[in-house]
């Protein structure tokens, strides 16, 4: 993958990379080997109107007290420098291991626990300042608008990428567009807008 990306990168198109809930291992070194740079969350995304942020989401959904332990004790620098001292065979089995028991484990929740919270995405919000806030995480595109503080905002949320289908988010001096992208029978890629903010 990282031998796509620096092509991807080398065209002139740039890559940014923020880190998710399964990819919280990959560090500086293959960002630069693929080509692609790092970012922190959240990211205020530079010159956007209004003001836009976006984050991977998983930070948004405190009602899961489960992942929010999971997702402390993982981003810890002193647990991921343990993990990647371990071999490649270990720490793939402890991915799959991970991926099992999330699994297992996500089954019996109710769905309002694994979506975002309403007082955390508004407190998010204000601390950013923004009136746009673009995350996935919870796979359930839409767009999102309300207000607050007598502001209006909106919440755009990206699916996922499976069976060939996925979504992404064009932010343009028009506004932002969520999109649907698949591959048609000929296999072109086939690009529709969601919706548009």
């Amino acid at each position: 993958m990282a031998t796509e990306l620096r092509e991807v990168a080398a065209s002139g198109v740039e890559v940014y990379f923020l880190c998710g809930n399964r990819d919280f291992l990959l560090g500086d070194d293959y960002c630069r080997l693929a080509g692609m740079r790092r970012l922190e969350e959240p990211v205020m995304l530079p010159g956007a109107s209004p003001a836009t942020a976006m984050l991977h989401g998983d930070s948004l959904c405190t009602d899961d007290h489960d992942y929010q332990r999971f997702r402390a004790r993982v981003r810890d620098p002193a647990w991921q420098a343990r993990a990647l001292s371990r071999p490649l065979w270990w720490r793939r089995l402890l991915a799959r291991l991970a991926r099992r028991i999330s699994a297992y484990r996500n089954r019996g929740k109710p769905d309002r626990i694994m979506d975002v919270n309403a007082e955390t995405v508004t407190e998010t919000f204000r601390q950013l300042g923004a009136r746009r806030l673009i995350h996935g995480h919870t796979h359930r595109p839409a767009i999102h608008r309300g207000h607050i503080d007598q502001q209006p905002v909106a919440r755009i949320v990206l699916g996922d990428w499976h069976g060939g289908r996925g979504s992404a988010v064009r932010v343009d001096p028009d506004g932002v567009s969520l999109l649907e992208l698949g591959y048609g029978a000929a296999g072109e890629i086939e690009l529709s807008i969601r919706d548009r903010d």
